[in-house]
C-alpha cells in the first residue's frame, strides 16, 4: 500500500470512531488526541496542555464522566483493518490481567487484594486496587514496523466477586461469537500464562471449535494419559491411565514428537530449542463450584528448553505448554512454541500505557469514570497503531546510531513522538469549541457531603478491613 492509503485509513478510521462517541464526542476525540501526541504528561490533566486539546481541563473531566463507550465497540472498528495472517494459518489473540494499584483510594468502590510484581526479594507481591482483563490480536510482524505491536480489541475490569481468568473467557467468546468479526468462523489460537491453565478455565470454552488455547503450566502439575482398553471392562469405563509428573522424568513415556530450532536473542546470543510433545493428555477436573469433564477434553503436552552455546539449559526449569482444542493437530510444534513467544508483547502493551498513555494513573473516587479512563487509554493505542505506516521516525540526537533507530522500525513510542505532525497533516473531525462564558458556579455557602469510605474487599473473610 502508498502512503496516502494509509492516510485515507487513518482518516477513515478517526472519522468512524468520532462518531462512535455518543457524549461530548468533540472533547472526547481530542482527548484521544492529547494520549496519542503527549508521551511526557505525568498526570492526566497535563493533556489539556497538548495543542490538539483545545478546551479547558474541566471540559477533560466532564468528557470522561459523560463518555459512554460499550466494550465490544473497539474491536468491530478495527475489524477491518486488521491484517490478516500470511505465515501462520490462524488468529492469534492474547489474554491477560493487569493490576491498577489504588492503595491511598478509601472511598473507591470494590477495591481488593491484587496481583502486582514486586522487585524487591521478600516482599509480598501485592497491593490494593481494581484489575483488568484485556484481549489483544497478536498480529504478525509487518515490514518496518517494531514486532513488539498489539491490537487491543477488548478490555474490562474484574470485581471482586469474579475469577480474573473466567473474564478473560467471557471476552474471548464474545468475540468469537461476534459474526461482524474475522473470529467468527476461522481458526483462532490465544495465548495466557500460568493463570489460564486451571481446568474452569480450559474447560469453558470448548463449546468453540474453532479455538485453540495455548496455556503454560506450572512445573509442579500431574497429568495423566489417555487410558485406552483393548478388553471390554464392566462397571464404570477407566478414564484416567498413568500419571505424568512433570518433575517427576521417571513417569514421562516416549515423546509422540520432536523439533529443533534455534532462537537468537537481542544482543546476539544464539540458543538451542529443543521441543518435545506429547499427545492425547488428560487432566483431572476440579469438584467445587461444579464438576468439570475434563476427561472429554485431551490435549497435548509440550515441553520446551533453550540451551546456550556451550549445551547447558539457559534457565532452571523448562517451559510446559498446555495445547487444547479440537483443531490443536493442525499445529506445528514451531507454531505453538512462536505463538507462546509472541505472548509477552502484551507486557509491552501494558508497560506502553502505564508510562506513556497513563493507563493506571486516573485518580478517581468513581470506578465507572476509571473504567471509562480504560476504554480510552486502549482507543488512544489503536489509533497509534493505525498511525503505524503514517508516522515518522523522529530520533533523539543520542539515539540516532541506536541499532532500532537504524532499521527505522516504528514503535509505540515513536509513532506518539510524531502524531502531533499527523494531526496537523491530516485533520481532526473535531469541532473547535464554541465560547458559551462563564459558569455561575457554586452558590455561596454551598457544603458537599464526604464520601463514604469503603472497606477493603478481602476474598475468605466475612468482614472486610481497611487499609
Amino acid at each position: 500500500m502508498t502512503s496516502q492509503s494509509y492516510n485515507q485509513q487513518l482518516t477513515q478510521f478517526r472519522d468512524e470512531l468520532y462518531h462512535n462517541f455518543n457524549n461530548r464526542a468533540d472533547t472526547v476525540m481530542e482527548l484521544v488526541d492529547a494520549m496519542c501526541s503527549n508521551g511526557t504528561a505525568r498526570s492526566v490533566v497535563e493533556y489539556t496542555q497538548t495543542a490538539c486539546f483545545r478546551r479547558t481541563y474541566t471540559a477533560l473531566y466532564k468528557a470522561i464522566d459523560e463518555c459512554q463507550w460499550k466494550e465490544e465497540q473497539l474491536a468491530r472498528l478495527l475489524a477491518p483493518y486488521l491484517p490478516r495472517p500470511k505465515l501462520r494459518p490462524f488468529w492469534l489473540l492474547g489474554v491477560d490481567v493487569t493490576p491498577q494499584p489504588r492503595p491511598y483510594s478509601p472511598t473507591l468502590a470494590d477495591r481488593g487484594m491484587v496481583y502486582q510484581p514486586n522487585p524487591v526479594r521478600g516482599n509480598k507481591p501485592v497491593t490494593i486496587g481494581h484489575q483488568y482483563s484485556s484481549v489483544a490480536a497478536l498480529p504478525e510482524a509487518e515490514e518496518g514496523v517494531s514486532s513488539s505491536w498489539v491490537v487491543p480489541l477488548r478490555t474490562g475490569r474484574v470485581s471482586t466477586d469474579q475469577d480474573k481468568e473466567l473474564v478473560g473467557a467471557k471476552q474471548v467468546d464474545a468475540l468469537l461469537q461476534d459474526d461482524s468479526l474475522p473470529f467468527h468462523q476461522e481458526l483462532c489460537v490465544e495465548v495466557g500464562d500460568t493463570g489460564y491453565s486451571k481446568p474452569a478455565y480450559l474447560h469453558v470454552n470448548r463449546h468453540h471449535t474453532n479455538l485453540v488455547t495455548i496455556a503454560r503450566s506450572r512445573s509442579n502439575r500431574i497429568f495423566y494419559r489417555q487410558f485406552v482398553s483393548t478388553e471390554k471392562q464392566a462397571g464404570h469405563p477407566k478414564w484416567y491411565g498413568d500419571p505424568f509428573s512433570l518433575k517427576d522424568p521417571t513417569t514421562w513415556h516416549e515423546a509422540d514428537e520432536k523439533a529443533t530450532t534455534t532462537y537468537v536473542s537481542r544482543r546476539g546470543k544464539t540458543y538451542r530449542v529443543e521441543i518435545q510433545a506429547w499427545h492425547n493428555m488428560l487432566m483431572r477436573g476440579k469438584r467445587k463450584p461444579e464438576l468439570l469433564p475434563m476427561h472429554r477434553h485431551p490435549f497435548s503436552l509440550v515441553r520446551i528448553v533453550l540451551y546456550d552455546e556451550q549445551g547447558k539449559p539457559a534457565f532452571r526449569h523448562p517451559l510446559w505448554l498446555i495445547v487444547i482444542g479440537e483443531q490443536r493437530h493442525q499445529l506445528s510444534l514451531l507454531e505453538i512454541y512462536h505463538a507462546y513467544i509472541q505472548r509477552f508483547d502484551l507486557e509491552h502493551f501494558f508497560r506502553f500505557g502505564k508510562q506513556k498513555l497513563l493507563l493506571a494513573s486516573f485518580q478517581t473516587p468513581d470506578d465507572k469514570r476509571e473504567e471509562t479512563w480504560w476504554q480510552l487509554a486502549h482507543i488512544a493505542y489503536a489509533q497509534l497503531w493505525m498511525a503505524r505506516h503514517v508516522a515518522r521516525s523522529l530520533p533523539r540526537p543520542w539515539e540516532r546510531n541506536l541499532p532500532e533507530m537504524k532499521t527505522r522500525r516504528m514503535s509505540p513510542s515513536l509513532v506518539q513522538r510524531d502524531f502531533g505532525q499527523v494531526i496537523r497533516q491530516i485533520g481532526t473531525p473535531a469541532q473547535p469549541p464554541k465560547p458559551r462564558g462563564n459558569s455561575p458556579g457554586r452558590s455561596e455557602g454551598t457544603r458537599l457531603p464526604p464520601r463514604p469510605r469503603r472497606k477493603v474487599v478481602i476474598k475468605g473473610q466475612k468482614q472486610a478491613s481497611s487499609p
